[in-house]
């Protein structure tokens, strides 16, 4: 891949787990960014004990050598919450304005059942049309807002959610506009569809609304534990569904060269939620940079 081009990024839900603070809630801020800087990353994403101030982040984030290049926000356009959706949309957009991202990562949480002591293969929300419509009207009024910073909004689809499995990402491309981009997660599409072929399927028939690349392997075994135990999705995370990349399923290569065929430019981002009592975060992060280097030449 052309550095000039892509750069490489660390999410630090491998650190602390926004979602299940007890997972990694002993490890500082400062020890977060110190081991992404010294793993070789040249940027990272936001986690919930970054400082909320721009000035003060940067000085953190700085003198490392680190760039912010994208947060998590939550969308709740399908049950009706456009307007506050949208006033909080506008206050992330101008922090990650601030910290120089370029891309802002949205994924649509009604009726979301990623954070429920349910099975994550149960019953999950599927939309009706008219959501579909309300999904797709709202993220394009988001997308509009974020050109007016010169930045792009993009989905992340993810499990759990209305928009996870290769169908629905098609139907959500479908009723945006071209601006709006996709979040490629190659975990998440694996851990839907449990196959190869469906992390190679959608790369390559939506490479062009791809703005944004999240990186994460999936160990299999755990996931077949996933699925006969009707494990929720957090559960599935404490078990270590997820990993880096290079030590799951997944192979990569085809994913690397077919973003290297497209000239994809923007962020590859290694994020590999694990429980840091069982997997040291410093060390799966200097083992996904090599990796990474080793097979994507980045």
């Amino acid at each position: 891949m052309d550095n000039a081009k892509v750069r490489l990024g660390i999410a630090p839900i491998g650190w602390t787990n926004d979602d299940m603070p007890e997972l990694g809630g002993e490890i500082p801020f400062e020890q977060c960014v110190s081991e992404m800087a010294l793993s070789g990353y040249a940027g990272c994403e936001v986690g919930s004990k970054y400082p909320h101030d721009p000035d003060t982040l940067h000085r953190y984030l700085d003198v490392r050598g680190l760039q912010v290049c994208n947060a998590w926000f939550s969308c709740f356009f399908t049950t009706g919450e456009e307007e506050r959706t949208v006033a909080e949309f506008i206050r992330h957009r101008d922090f990650l304005h601030a910290m120089g991202a370029k891309v802002i990562g949205c994924s649509e949480q009604g009726g979301s059942i990623q954070g429920k002591p349910v099975s994550v293969f149960g019953p999950k929300p599927v939309f009706t049309e008219a959501q579909w419509q309300m999904l797709g009207h709202g993220m394009n009024r988001l997308s509009k807002l974020a050109q007016e910073r010169g930045m792009r909004v993009c989905m992340h689809h993810h499990m759990g959610t209305g928009v996870q499995t290769p169908a629905e990402i098609d139907r959500f491309l479908a009723v945006t506009d071209p601006a709006v981009g996709l979040l490629y997660d190659t975990g998440h599409l694996y851990y839907s569809e449990g196959t190869q072929a469906a992390v190679e399927v959608v790369l390559n028939k939506h490479i062009s609304r791809v703005v944004h690349v999240h990186l994460k392997d999936v160990r299999p075994g755990v996931l077949a534990q996933v699925k006969i135990a009707g494990m929720s999705f957090l559960d599935g995370v404490r078990a270590g569904a997820f990993t880096v990349p290079g030590d799951g399923a997944i192979n990569f290569g085809p994913i690397f060269r077919a973003l290297e065929r497209a000239g994809y430019e923007g962020w590859m981002v290694v994020e590999a939620e694990q429980d840091p009592a069982r997997a040291n975060p410093f060390e799966y992060a200097l083992n996904a940079r090599k990796f990474i280097r080793q097979h994507a030449g980045i």
